[in-house]
Formats: structure tokens, C-alpha cells, sequence
């Protein structure tokens, strides 16, 4: 089953793909918040185009555990998506994503420029990856044995 992700920010939306598998993340592109509010066909192409069956959308959740004023955009954000998407949203913990993006872009020499929108597609990847290596040692699908 492929899976879509997103990483919701008030400017831009990282998306990822998931390979038809289920089992490597890769960034995919970012697509522009405040647009896509007005016309959400951009979004709904790619959920056409790559046959995904589930989006996954990044939950920032502060390292306490608490959610904050960012938690509470991506909850309305995803309700919204809800009602126009026609695939099931779940919501994953992305703690911690962006800044590891970050790391992984200033270890590779990315000049801050290019780093803009890389960082939040970049983001979303690091995340599915983390929901989809959950769920497939929860599902029993682990292949390393």
C-alpha cells in the first residue's frame, strides 16, 4: 500500500511517498499552504497519480509530550483534508523531523537557500519512514528475519 505524507507548515507542505510496498520514505515536493487551501486539486493529483491509499500527516508534538499552538493548525488542517480527501489521514508524531532534516542537509554542504523547501519534504520523509518501519514490525511484516 502506498502512503503519502505531509508535513504541514503555515507556508509550505513537505509531501513524501512511500515506494508501492510500504517500505522506503522518499521526498517527494512541497506544495504551498496557503494554496492549496484555495484549490486542494494540487494534492488530489498526487494522491491519483501515485494510487496511494493513506495520507500521513506529521502531529508536532513538543518534546514534553505536550501539543501546541502548531499541533492544534495541523488538527484543523487535517480535519479540513478529512472531508475533500478521498483516502483515510492518520496523524504520526514528528518530533524532531525538521531538526533532523536540518542536520542531514547542513552535513550534505546544502547552501541555507536550497535548504528552504527541501527541509519540510525532506521532513515528511523522515517521518513516514518512521510510521512505516512501526508499522510493519506491529504488523508482523519485518523481512530482516
Amino acid at each position: 500500500m502506498r502512503r503519502l505524507s505531509l508535513d504541514i507548515g503555515g507556508v509550505r507542505i513537505g509531501v513524501a511517498i512511500s515506494d508501492p510496498t510500504g517500505s522506503v520514505a522518499t521526498p517527494l515536493t512541497v506544495l504551498d499552504a496557503r494554496a492549496l487551501r484555495g484549490d486542494v486539486r494540487p494534492l488530489l493529483r498526487l494522491i491519483e497519480d501515485y494510487e496511494v491509499e493513506l495520507v500521513v500527516a506529521g502531529l508536532p508534538i513538543a518534546l514534553s509530550g505536550d501539543e501546541g499552538p502548531q499541533a492544534r493548525t495541523v488538527r484543523t488542517t487535517v480535519e479540513w483534508l478529512r472531508s475533500v480527501l478521498p483516502v483515510p489521514i492518520e496523524l504520526w508524531d514528528e518530533r524532531l523531523s525538521s531538526a533532523e532534516a536540518r542536520r542531514v542537509m547542513s552535513e550534505s554542504g546544502v547552501s541555507d537557500r536550497k535548504k528552504r523547501g527541501t527541509i519540510d519534504k525532506l521532513a515528511a520523509a523522515i517521518f513516514l519512514q518512521s510510521y512505516l518501519d512501526a508499522h510493519r514490525i506491529t504488523s508482523g511484516d519485518d523481512t530482516d528475519e
